[in-house]
């Protein structure tokens, strides 16, 4: 049994919001899951079997805040998941957390070890919730409280810049004039809200970018692909892909159809399953684990 729904936030945190996701399997096979970075941070709640990661060998605790990412990760799935996820905005996990978000940078902060009676007294209701709707809810009831917390104005400047970016803005020195900021405050500013360096942010969105596009257009050649997403050339793809992915852009499409998680919005549940399932068994490759490997984002 697998189910998947995305629900949209309501209008008032949107602009903090990107969506919530729910995701629940039952009697699946132990499978592997690679996650690429998709320049957000998320709040996880999981419900069902412990996930492993298997670079480290440990076990994700049942709430964690995850922080951004540089590259791919790998974990193993349980043969029974119930996840909820919340999706921030690049800059949006700032209004409901007290500290700078770059705190998060690369690691899986538990929720039990934040000192938030609050958030654990949410996590204690999602556990006991089934209706996803409810949920929600619930979820929307804990941010709304939250909202106080963050800088409007630098809110309203990260917020420019990041709709310039997804304009296809790239140049840093232009995202210091749209802030009205100097450099070292942009960076400074840019850290504190979204979590990571501005150049790393600006990476992660060119090969969202490129995903999209690809996803888009699945005949184009990589070297246009490469061209039109602002990759310097063929290589300079490659390269990045191999960071972000893992793979080779040839051993990625091998495995699943490119889709952006950033750039493709609002999924149907049609769409949105096979971005947990769109592997494809008995390929070729590196061993088998290659074969079970799942690629999404969180």
């Amino acid at each position: 049994m697998r189910a998947f729904q995305i629900i949209e936030p309501s209008p008032l945190l949107a602009p903090y919001i990107k969506q919530y996701w729910f995701l629940k399997t039952d009697n699946e096979l132990q499978t592997a899951r690679r996650i690429i970075p998709n320049g957000c941070v998320c709040l996880h709640f999981h419900r069902g079997g412990a996930i492993r990661s298997l670079s480290d060998n440990k076990l994700q605790p049942s709430a964690f805040i995850a922080g951004q990412q540089n590259d791919y990760l790998n974990f193993l799935l349980p043969e029974t998941t119930d996840i909820i996820s919340v999706v921030f905005q690049p800059h949006g996990a700032k209004a409901f957390f007290s500290m700078p978000i770059h705190e998060f940078l690369g690691v899986m902060a538990p929720v039990d070890d934040m000192g938030d009676p609050a958030l654990c007294e949410l996590q204690d209701r999602l556990m006991n919730t089934l209706d996803n709707q409810a949920c929600v809810q619930d979820i929307e009831a804990f941010l709304m409280k939250r909202l106080h917390i963050t800088k409007e104005y630098n809110y309203r400047r990260m917020d420019a810049v990041i709709r310039a970016v997804e304009g296809g803005e790239m140049n840093v020195d232009n995202l210091c004039r749209t802030s009205c900021l100097s450099y070292r405050q942009f960076k400074r500013v840019f850290f504190e809200y979204a979590g990571i360096n501005p150049k790393d942010f600006l990476r992660i969105i060119r090969f969202q970018k490129m995903l999209s596009l690809w996803q888009s257009q699945p005949q184009i050649s990589f070297a246009h692909l490469a061209y039109d997403s602002g990759f310097y050339d063929q290589s300079h793809l490659i390269n990045e892909f191999k960071v972000f992915a893992g793979y080779t852009p040839n051993e990625y499409i091998a495995l699943c159809a490119p889709y952006s998680d950033y750039f493709s919005g609002t999924l149907t549940k049609n769409e949105a399953l096979p971005m947990y399932y769109r592997w494809r068994r008995g390929i070729p490759g590196r061993a088998q684990f290659i074969n079970r490997v799942f690629i999404v984002a969180y």
